[in-house]
């Protein structure tokens, strides 16, 4: 079946107007002023965008799709991620991490999990290890699992500066780095590091060190958490501005906020104003994983948890009380974590690429309806297609 869709302001992620777009199976095949197509297609769903804005399907590329936490303790394991939760969000594409426990949540779990969120409707990838060092890998090598594994595409999240890492120096940092690079060269993934970073006065400094004493490259790095506080925020300005990538993560709590985190949306605007290149800034969400409180002495006093929907609410934050323009907002999570970890068909509306797309009121940018490698998973509101157990 095609599916027409017409009159929709396109931002691809660049505004390019009112356009008509038209799938065929999970590919947009045709995107032009207006698109007639002759009586004799019969088999063809027509959706009518007048007044809604239609963006990339969103990228959230650090999700704990089998869940994660359990820093207070086995009941405090976290649930696993459902389809629902990311179409809700815009989410048409999710990249799967591990976290802090590497013991009973394992490599051959997360990769069953991505095939089955595959199964279900959207797309998902996975990084290979977690938290700590050597990295649990499922071959036993970071380059084997890159290359041979397809659904691997790069490692993380590798922790520092934080009191539940393994306190990793940067020479084995470095070892992690350039097994990912080689493993991603030979088979055309990026390779890219997810480096968890904890509130730790040290901040970047392990990955500065990497980089300037070592022969890899600044960009083989995805620091995550950057906005945890301010001090964190500051020294990731000075690191994006040496050309290093930086994310943002969504998934928050009030006590955060009001104690020293940067809201993503005031972040995003300060960042664009210290003149970072837009390109380097990412969101993710942090779903599904345990947003832990810990006292002075490292002792867990409150647990809540990460949410998928918290992706574009930030984006949203940032264009609608921010005035950051829409083209420039929905980079962070539609072109750049797609060119930064190498999806080659997402992150735009193009012609060859997926039919990932989120339809959003002109008004207030509410997600109206999300279309996932050409399947309608939502639309006006109203989830169509729901996960096996939902």
């Amino acid at each position: 079946m095609l599916l027409l869709i017409k009159n929709g302001e396109l931002y691809t992620p660049d505004y390019i107007g009112r356009k008509d777009i038209l799938i065929a199976h999970s590919k947009i095949i045709v995107i032009q002023d207006t698109i007639d197509l002759p009586e004799a297609f019969i088999d063809v769903k027509v959706i009518d965008a007048t007044g809604l804005v239609i963006t990339p399907g969103f990228i959230d590329a650090h999700v704990h799709i089998i869940g994660g936490g359990g820093e207070g303790g086995y009941k405090t394991r976290t649930p696993e991620l459902q389809l629902t939760d990311t179409i809700k969000g815009g989410v048409t594409t999710v990249i799967g991490v591990i976290g802090t426990d590497g013991t009973t949540r394992t490599m051959p779990d997360l990769i069953a999990k991505a095939r089955a969120l595959d199964e279900e409707g959207i797309t998902c990838f996975v990084q290979t290890g977690s938290y700590q060092i050597p990295v649990k890998t499922l071959t036993g090598a970071i380059e084997d699992d890159i290359i041979l594994i397809d659904k691997i595409i790069g490692v993380g999240e590798v922790a520092v500066a934080d009191h539940r890492s393994s306190q990793p120096t940067a020479q084995e940092v470095a070892r992690i780095a350039s097994a990912a690079r080689v493993g991603g060269m030979l088979s055309g993934k990026s390779g890219i590091v997810n480096i968890h970073v904890g509130d730790s006065p040290s901040k970047l400094s392990l990955l500065e060190q990497v980089a300037d004493q070592t022969d890899i490259p600044i960009k083989q790095f995805l620091p995550t958490h950057i906005n945890r506080n301010e001090p964190l925020f500051t020294a990731a300005i000075d690191y994006a501005k040496k050309g290093g990538y930086v994310d943002f993560t969504t998934s928050t709590t009030e006590k955060f906020l009001m104690e020293d985190e940067v809201k993503c949306s005031k972040g995003l605007k300060m960042m664009i104003e210290t003149e970072v290149p837009i390109e380097n800034i990412t969101f993710t969400s942090d779903g599904q994983a345990s947003l832990p409180d810990f006292d002075s002495e490292g002792n867990l006093i409150g647990l809540q948890i990460g949410k998928v929907e918290s992706l574009f609410h930030e984006v949203r934050d940032a264009i609608l009380i921010e005035e950051v323009p829409i083209e420039t907002a929905i980079r962070v999570i539609t072109s750049n974590p797609a060119n930064i970890l190498r999806l080659e068909n997402k992150g735009y509306i193009k012609e060859g690429k997926d039919a990932d797309l989120v339809l959003l009121s002109k008004e207030n940018l509410k997600i109206q309806s999300v279309i996932a490698k050409g399947q309608v998973m939502m639309t006006e509101g109203e989830i169509l297609v729901k996960g096996t157990f939902e």
